[in-house]
């Protein structure tokens, strides 16, 4: 099977590997090579295999059930699930939602039904990958214990998993590795004779393996396969230099992909520091939204609804400059519509800020929902049509612009209510001062009749 390894690692009838002795193949990559072998190699990770912690617990006891890994690529998913089988001296059998299909799966499940004493764990990689009807075929052995399911995923399990898979598994989120636990992996993996390369014999400053660390934001994978590269490129014996690593800053990517995590975490982180009133914070991950590739129209929308919902009356200018923001996006492009952007971004994140909106509305919302609905009173009913005019719809009411600053007195709801309530940021302070002239002047004009 090409999709498949089903190579029983620690079959029942044979001895397990010296996995910590045994050197992987030269050819292989290096980050396969440095791959760690047991839970305690497992770098940058302390929150989840920390001594005393949940997860080495269970594999200590080897009484867990299903997991499932949540994290970036290179944060350490299929490590840690190597090096659990390693550990429980399980039978492993590797999956690559991708490749995979229902037929496999069956036979993958059929094997271990065969041999329950190996208990086999199967690790399913990008398991978000997996349709629904995928995933529901795990289900029963799942649920027997025929199988232990570990699942690795960069998605949200709550969007990508069937229900019942999460409901049956232990959830484990795993954060992109620190720039100092990724150095310190490089300058073994440079000096290690047997599964690195210090056979080569090339040599490296700690800033420069730190500086490569934060090139490859928290992907180990990444960061050992280009040190591989680069040092593949020098003569035996050589020293890296900040020339050679100028290639990677060049070209840098930044992990950002469009409909996963990483997206809806930065603009979360966009909004909230336009909310928060953050211009360099706003700009920041502005820029690491444009560096990758996301939509500008995109970003042009939420700072339109940015405008209303958290500046609102405090800056009334905020809305139309918002829009024309987005209509600036659609018609100049990027790159020069970066610049509009950044306009708009600043001019938001500076504004006063006001929910008045927002709360009013939602005021409004709850009432409708939980109160009886208001009938619209006659003197504000249209008065066009017989029947009307033979219901008197229209009669008594007040036409503003007679009274003085067009307040006449009369109400507009059968029971008042008060579902705004001002802010004192900005321009709104004047509409709260102007609000609570006119409550005064209507208090002085209520019940005085006025022209019909």
């Amino acid at each position: 099977m090409a999709a498949a390894d089903q190579t029983d690692f620690f079959a029942p009838d044979a001895p397990a590997p010296d996995w910590p002795a045994a050197a992987k193949p030269a050819h292989q990559p290096l980050a396969a090579r440095m791959r760690p072998r047991l839970l305690a190699e497992v770098v940058g990770q302390d929150h989840l295999l920390r001594a005393g912690s949940l997860l080495p617990r269970l594999v200590a006891q080897n009484r867990f059930g299903s997991l499932l890994f949540y994290g970036p690529p290179g944060c350490g998913k299929t490590s840690i699930a190597e090096a659990i089988a390693h550990e429980t001296k399980s039978r492993f059998v590797r999956v690559n939602a991708v490749m995979s299909n229902v037929a496999e799966l069956r036979e993958i499940l059929a094997a271990a039904r065969r041999q329950p004493a190996a208990g086999t764990i199967l690790f399913i990689d990008e398991l978000h990958r997996f349709n629904k009807s995928q995933q529901d075929l795990l289900l029963p052995d799942v649920e027997e214990g025929t199988v232990r399911l570990i699942g690795a995923t960069t998605h949200n399990p709550g969007f990508y998993v069937n229900p019942p898979l999460l409901s049956r598994s232990h959830l484990f989120r795993l954060e992109p590795l620190p720039a100092a636990a990724v150095a310190g992996v490089l300058r073994a993996a440079l000096t290690d004779r047997e599964r690195g390369l210090g056979a080569r014999g090339v040599t490296a400053p700690d800033a420069l393996l730190a500086d490569l660390a934060v090139l490859c934001d928290g992907d180990l994978r990444r960061a050992l396969n280009a040190l591989e590269v680069l040092v593949l490129g020098l003569a035996d014996g050589a020293a890296l230099t900040p020339a050679d690593l100028e290639v990677f800053a060049r070209e840098r990517r930044i992990r950002y992909d469009a409909d996963e995590d990483e997206h809806y975490d930065t603009i979360s982180a966009f909004i909230k520091s336009c909310r928060g009133s953050d211009p360099d914070a706003a700009m920041y991950w502005l820029a690491k939204m444009l560096a990758g590739g996301e939509d500008p129209r995109f970003i042009a929308r939420r700072l339109v609804i940015l405008a209303s919902e958290d500046v609102g009356l405090a800056d009334p200018q905020a809305l139309p400059l918002a829009v024309a923001a987005h209509h600036a996006c659609d018609f100049i492009g990027l790159p020069e519509a970066e610049l509009t952007l950044a306009h708009a971004t600043l001019y938001i994140a500076t504004a006063p800020k006001s929910n008045s909106a927002t709360l009013a509305l939602g005021e409004a919302h709850r009432v409708l929902k939980e109160e009886p609905v208001q009938p619209v009173p006659k003197p504000l009913r249209d008065k066009t049509g017989t029947a009307s005019k033979q219901n008197q719809h229209g009669k008594g009411y007040r036409y503003s612009h007679d009274y003085p600053e067009n307040i006449s007195g009369q109400d507009y709801l059968e029971k008042p209510l008060a579902l705004y309530t001002p802010k004192t940021a900005g321009w709104e302070a004047k509409i709260a001062d102007r609000l609570a002239r006119w409550r005064d002047l209507k208090a002085q004009l209520k019940g005085k009749s006025g022209p019909a």
